[in-house]
């Protein structure tokens, strides 16, 4: 009975349909397994990345730890002995900076092998902009508020000659927090700068 025959035009498209849902379910199944995996490494990232910088500061620390001297040898010859500079330095142990506290200042002499611009976003928009002048300001609101005195109040100095940077002196870093979070910016910017100087050569 011809007429009750269904058409293998039909079959046809019906076995199209079936494989084209098949298609974009699996489809969908693979895109949602990669968006998980995605979003695993991105945490386990971020992980790392902290991990590192907890690493980072510790070894700043030990780098910083005092050397506890005979109470006979003068103050100033323990001052020299105890703060050896700290480098920083790339991933890969390239120095691009000597950090030197002395006292409650800070001076930043870059590495004479490395021509770093002074006015280089790393540095004029993040040290400065996002750090050093906050922390002045900050500062000068708490000696209106008769917190802090004026002679504490953090300042910094961008020594440049002509267009390649020659010192970064900050005065006044306060506390050993804020010494660490200065050290933790310098060190971001530096690389930051190395990456763009040698992009560019």
């Amino acid at each position: 009975m011809d007429y009750l025959r269904i058409p293998e035009d039909g079959f046809r498209l019906r076995r199209l349909s079936d494989s084209q849902e098949k298609t974009t379910k699996r489809l969908a199944e693979l895109k949602s397994y990669l968006e998980k995996k995605v979003a695993e490494h991105q945490s386990e990232i971020h992980d790392l990345q902290s991990f590192l910088e907890t690493v980072d500061n510790i070894l700043a620390e030990k780098s910083y730890r005092r050397v506890q001297l005979p109470k006979t040898i003068t103050e100033a010859t323990t001052q020299v002995d105890s703060n050896p500079p700290q480098t920083i330095r790339t991933i890969s142990g390239v120095l691009l900076a000597d950090i030197f506290v002395e006292g409650q200042d800070l001076r930043i002499v870059p590495s004479k092998d490395i021509k770093f611009d002074p006015n280089a976003p790393p540095l004029r928009s993040f040290l400065v902009g996002k750090v050093l002048e906050p922390l002045h300001v900050k500062d000068e609101e708490s000696t209106r508020k008769q917190q802090l005195s004026p002679d504490q109040v953090l300042s910094y100095e961008i020594d440049k000659e002509a267009t390649v940077l020659k010192e970064i002196h900050v005065k006044n870093y306060g506390d050993e927090r804020r010494l660490n979070e200065l050290k933790n910016a310098l060190r971001w910017t530096f690389r930051r700068m190395y990456e763009k100087t040698i992009g560019t050569q």
